[in-house]
């Protein structure tokens, strides 16, 4: 079985998920006391919020890319960013580890064309519903037609993730207007729903949802694991 590098800690609360999930599929497909080879490199995710904030995403780049060249003298032979957003200056990161890195965005698109959808809603931090990084993937390497909240269902989206689920704060008013949320790219012509930030799995689950759900975080932990464990 290879190592599987994780940059976590972006936030905490999700790297548990991936964690736990890398290791679950290991166990459904090994059996026994099998279990996942991981080297784990978790951030101080106040440090990445603020340059987040600051716009200053060159600077975060080169920090993941420092952390990936890490997991590769630690023994990583793939790198798994376990957070949608930082997938904006992933770009790096394949020349700086020397290693390849297994894209939160194509097992999710795998998935959706094998249930037959063709235009996912899109829920997840502002940068990840806004800016191109996402959407063109989905849309150029995927064609799938990406829907996605309008400016004041973006900020609420937003806005729950960076102040309660990265913080473990689980709100039921903030689940409810998620589902309102859900309710409004359904009518916009989205046909499932992308869970496109690693912590909104945490609130809202299949069945609290008006369309089917793609996880990001369960999907990409699952790829990571099906990666490493094949010979």
């Amino acid at each position: 079985m290879k190592t599987l590098g994780l940059l976590g800690g972006m936030s905490w609360e999700s790297t548990v998920t991936y964690y736990q999930q890398i290791n679950r599929r290991v166990r459904q497909v090994k059996g026994g006391l099998h279990s996942a080879k991981c080297v784990v490199l978790s951030f101080d995710f106040a440090e990445i919020e603020a340059l987040q904030r600051a716009g200053q995403w060159d600077e975060a780049g080169v920090l993941l890319d420092e952390a990936a060249a890490r997991l590769r003298l630690a023994g990583a032979d793939a790198i798994v960013v376990c957070t949608n957003t930082m997938h904006m200056v992933s770009g790096g990161i394949e020349a700086a580890a020397q290693r390849p890195l297994i894209h939160i965005v194509d097992p999710t698109a795998e998935a959706i064309h094998k249930a037959g959808f063709k235009a996912p809603g899109l829920l997840g931090t502002r940068f990840t519903m806004e800016r191109d990084f996402y959407k063109d993937r989905l849309a150029n390497e995927h064609r799938l037609q990406v829907v996605i909240p309008d400016e004041k269902d973006r900020d609420i989206v937003h806005s729950v993730i960076y102040q309660e689920l990265c913080n473990g704060i689980i709100r039921e008013e903030s689940r409810q207007a998620y589902k309102k949320v859900i309710q409004n790219l359904a009518a916009a012509g989205a046909d499932c729903l992308i869970l496109g930030c690693t912590e909104i799995g945490l609130l809202i689950t299949e069945s609290m949802s008006d369309l089917p759900i793609f996880d990001t975080a369960e999907l990409h932990a699952v790829a990571a694991a099906d990666w490493a464990m094949a010979e």
